[in-house]
């Protein structure tokens, strides 16, 4: 215990940064508590419970979101990455930022107008139970055994790190314990005191209070570690900024790709291998902001609980905004990190305290060694929060799917409202457990943690496209077709990482969505299950036509000229990406518009065949084009969002 304690006081936090620390926990746990009350004395129903009764506003909804989606993963996965491969990781929050303005037009009003209480619910509605089930069972795994595990793994990390708590450990009842795995215990317990017993009504309005937090605290972060560059540097936080950007484009480092969100292979092939250049803008990232921010449970299941339609609709705009913020948050501290490790003599006056072993160091470093007190505590408050509301929001999504799609659907069919709430409680706490028995083994000796949450993610989302996709916008869209595609979709995923271990996992998710994809349509096509259907009105058929044959011309365009740029530079013997514009577009992965014009050629296939096809499966769904229609509000902020990406992409190229 003195090792610790001596550990303790060697980190720089002082007594008041602990009790900012206990201050925001007791606050947290308080709220969530109170929020979790039952009003008037009335037992919660499973949808106050399960979708917070549907009484989210826009504002709510797109905080919870972003409160789920950002955690230790982020502030040290994506800071990590950061470190050793620059901003080119930011890409997945950017190009996030351009999903959400997809999914809100036209995914999620579909998934509320069927006033859809899970993913799975929505597979058993459109196909059949089996599909439901098969993807019930994918997405349990990827929380227990990736989501939960990753989130709390990173974030004790990231704890015993700023604390300098590194290797330590107690007795307890004669058994060593690592202080890491206490830390995880704590965590589990303090998310799960409210989120277990209140559900997502106490997890989305406790997320409000916590985005403030995570999001003031991070930028506080990065500003101050600047500042202190700037000391050194003769100048201001913003003017160390500009001389680090100046220095790493022009200057001294101008051949380091820490500046550059699209990544050459020859440049960095490691960095190329995380973020393959453009695939990171029309590849396999397409895959996973669609899959996680469209059909995944604990994100979109904020969305299922807003008031309306419209509500949730802003609620992803107004989310959509905060992602662009976040690569000053979390990738710009990284970076920080990476240019005084690598200017050592220039920053030589700085007393710094520990050091970067591996790349997943770099935030905990940068917060032990640049926050000044009470400041330190506001910083770790933050990083805290960024933990404890994704674990919440996993646990409440996890016991929503189980309790919902399996336990509902095929033990207790005719369960009670209290039956199902405790259910959820239940298997909430069985998650927590399994998580914490399992997260050691699983991400013990891992380096970048960020890369291992997309990768394992990636063996899901290009069948989870597929089905879905499909599912909600194309009329023949057959049970046999999505039961198959659920089938081979992780097989794929493991036959493609066993075959092909040195392709950027961007380009193994991209391959495996053109062959599910073709795969479902040909299967749907030949699959004798459908029943008539009548064509839309003239003025939807004539709606339908017009985009299906812009989307066709160009998906088929990106296709030939992608075949055309790889094939052109395989003939080349001696590569020359500086000098010849051909191997110059595949230096940068340009093969990635082969799979977007797949994904470009998708939407014409289904457009065309809902506008004349006279059959339909037998379950599809009845889409009014009226519910994709948005305000001018929506619109001014999708544009918005569009116009700040391109600005990015214009600058940081």
């Amino acid at each position: 215990m003195n090792s610790i304690s001596g550990a303790i006081a060697m980190s720089g936090f002082k007594t008041i940064d602990f009790v900012i620390l206990a201050f925001y926990l007791i606050l947290l746990v308080s709220l969530g508590l109170f929020l979790s009350r039952n009003k008037d004395g009335k037992e919660k129903s499973a949808n106050d419970y399960f979708l917070a009764g549907n009484t989210l506003t826009w504002w709510a909804v797109g905080a919870s979101l972003i409160a789920a989606n950002i955690s230790a993963e982020q502030f040290i996965g994506m800071s990590g990455t950061g470190f050793r491969d620059g901003i080119a990781i930011a890409a997945y929050e950017v190009m996030a930022a351009a999903a959400l303005v997809v999914i809100g037009k036209f995914l999620l009003p579909v998934m509320l107008e069927r006033k859809i209480f899970t993913i799975p619910q929505f597979l058993r509605e459109r196909y059949n139970d089996g599909v439901g089930l098969a993807f019930s069972i994918l997405w349990l795994f990827l929380y227990v055994f990736v989501n939960l595990t990753s989130v709390a793994w990173l974030g004790a990390l990231a704890i015993e790190q700023i604390l300098g708590l590194q290797g330590l450990g107690v007795s307890i009842f004669g058994m060593e314990v690592s202080i890491r795995m206490l830390i995880i215990l704590g965590l589990f317990i303090v998310a799960g005191t409210y989120s277990i017993y209140g559900g997502l009504a106490s997890v989305a309005w406790t997320d409000v209070m916590q985005v403030t937090f995570l999001v003031g605290g991070g930028i506080i972060t990065a500003y101050i570690a600047l500042q202190e560059m700037g000391i050194v540097m003769g100048t201001d936080a913003l003017g160390a900024l500009g001389q680090v950007y100046n220095d790493m484009t022009t200057g001294a480092h101008a051949q380091d790709v820490h500046f550059h969100l699209v990544i050459q292979q020859s440049h960095n092939a490691d960095a190329f291998a995380n973020v393959p250049g453009i695939a990171a803008v029309v590849g396999g990232v397409w895959l996973t902001n669609l899959g996680y921010w469209g059909f995944n449970q604990y994100i979109i299941q904020k969305g299922l609980a807003a008031k309306s339609i419209n509500e949730a609709k802003k609620g992803l705009i107004f989310a959509g905004f905060l992602k662009i913020l976040i690569p000053f948050i979390v990738v710009l501290p990284g970076i920080c990190a990476y240019y005084i490790m690598e200017n050592p003599e220039f920053f030589k006056n700085m007393e710094l305290a520990g050091n970067i072993n591996v790349a997943d160091d770099a935030y905990p470093w940068l917060i032990r060694n640049f926050t000044p007190t009470g400041i330190k505590g506001l910083s770790f408050a933050a990083l805290v929060a960024a933990i404890i509301s994704s674990l919440a929001s996993m646990f409440n999504s996890t016991s929503t799917l189980f309790t919902m799609d399996i336990y509902k659907k095929y033990i207790n069919k005719g369960a009670s409202d209290k039956q199902l709430v405790n259910t959820g409680r239940i298997v909430a706490v069985v998650s927590l457990v399994i998580a914490l028995v399992t997260v050691k083994p699983l991400l013990g000796g891992l380096d970048q943690a960020f890369q291992y949450i997309q990768e394992y993610s990636g063996f899901i989302y290009p069948g989870i496209i597929t089905v879905f996709g499909l599912g909600l916008l194309w009329k023949r869209a057959s049970s046999t077709a999505a039961v198959w595609t659920a089938i081979l979709t992780i097989p794929m995923g493991v036959l493609f990482k066993v075959c092909f271990p040195d392709v950027a996992f961007q380009f193994r998710a991209s391959y495996i969505f053109i062959i599910l994809v073709t795969f479902f349509i040909l299967v749907s096509y030949l699959d004798k299950k459908y029943v008539s259907a009548e064509t839309p009105s003239a003025a939807d058929q004539k709606q339908m036509m017009t985009w299906a044959r812009i989307l066709a011309v160009a998906g088929l365009a990106m296709i030939i000229v992608a075949a055309i740029v790889v094939i052109l530079g395989a003939t080349h013997d001696v590569k020359s990406p500086e000098t010849n514009f051909i191997d110059y577009l595949n230096d940068i992965g340009f093969q990635a518009f082969i799979f977007f014009g797949v994904l470009v050629g998708c939407n014409a296939v289904w457009l065309y065949s809902n506008s004349h096809d006279k059959v339909k499966d037998e379950k599809a769904l009845p889409i009014n084009l009226s519910i994709f229609s948005t305000d001018r509000n929506y619109t001014y902020g999708a544009v918005g969002i569009c116009v700040i990406t391109l600005l990015l992409y214009a600058l940081l190229w």
